[in-house]
């Protein structure tokens, strides 16, 4: 399988939003549409999963715990399923603080295990009271997110099982660089009967990659790629080489590839010509 990523747009001018996705037409098998990444406050990740579905596209809606009671988050479950929306990726999400509008109040009324078991309640036609749903139930592909590089890893292994056990049938990992970790996420986790997709984030620059270094938890760029970056005349043109070596060397071992552009839609179809995708 595989996965690209679409952030919506700080506004509601969707225009570049459907032309990067046009570019990835036929190439992907579904677009992750971004629920406020970063607490930015931006147009919402359901509207937009809706107009992709609308011209054709498959679209997985994100949807995090962050600025929604149990109520709103119900309504929205409904909603995506009202509009033809199955792949639901569901999130605790950042907190506001980290984002655009840092006074806003966080919510966090459910977390992201609690909402997975929301969801199957859902489709089993009640809502999380027990009150019965009128007339059909909605059915979903529901998904959960997971570090592979955490350390310690135990605690995410954990919630993983929580999270399997609540409905999630596929999990998104965070970025990925190094193999050996990603190895040793896949041996400890092999027990577990679920898909695993691989996720990679587009490098820009040397500096993007020491900040996640040191600022992204469980995110781990070795140093021969800060090098490497360090060193490009053509850092888009080392990007995509990067990438599409990372996705030759996951491919064998996972169940997909998630890419996250960051910016760099237009540089998406050139990652998987190189990584023959």
């Amino acid at each position: 399988m595989v996965t690209s990523e679409i952030g919506p747009p700080k506004g509601i001018d969707i225009r570049q939003l459907l032309e990067d996705a046009e570019l990835i037409r036929n190439r992907v098998d579904a677009i992750n549409v971004t629920d406020l990444q970063s607490s930015v406050m931006r147009l919402g990740s359901l509207a937009v999963s809706s107009l992709l579905k609308h011209h054709g596209f498959e679209p997985i809606y994100q949807l995090t715990c962050r600025d929604r009671n149990r109520l709103a988050l119900q309504s929205d479950l409904l909603s995506a399923a009202a509009l033809g929306i199955e792949n639901i990726l569901i999130l605790t999400g950042d907190h506001p603080e980290l984002g655009d509008h840092p006074d806003a109040k966080p919510v966090f009324d459910l977390d992201s295990v609690q909402l997975l078991q929301v969801a199957k309640i859902l489709e089993s036609g009640a809502d999380m009271k027990g009150n019965r749903l009128v007339g059909s139930s909605p059915k979903f592909c529901l998904g959960a997110v997971v570090n592979p590089g955490a350390e310690p890893l135990e605690p995410q292994i954990i919630k993983m099982e929580k999270k399997i056990a609540a409905g999630a049938e596929f999990f998104q990992t965070q970025a990925v660089y190094d193999l050996r970790i990603f190895e040793n996420f896949l041996n400890k986790t092999k027990h577990l009967k679920t898909k695993i997709i691989a996720g990679i984030v587009l490098l820009k620059s040397a500096g993007m990659a020491r900040y996640m270094n040191q600022n992204v938890a469980g995110v781990s760029v070795p140093d021969n790629l800060i090098k490497e970056m360090e060193e490009a005349k053509d850092k888009t043109a080392l990007s995509v080489e990067i990438a599409s070596r990372l996705i030759k060397e996951l491919k064998p071992i996972c169940d997909g590839i998630h890419i996250m552009p960051i910016g760099l839609d237009k540089v998406v179809p050139r990652v998987l010509d190189a990584a023959s995708l």
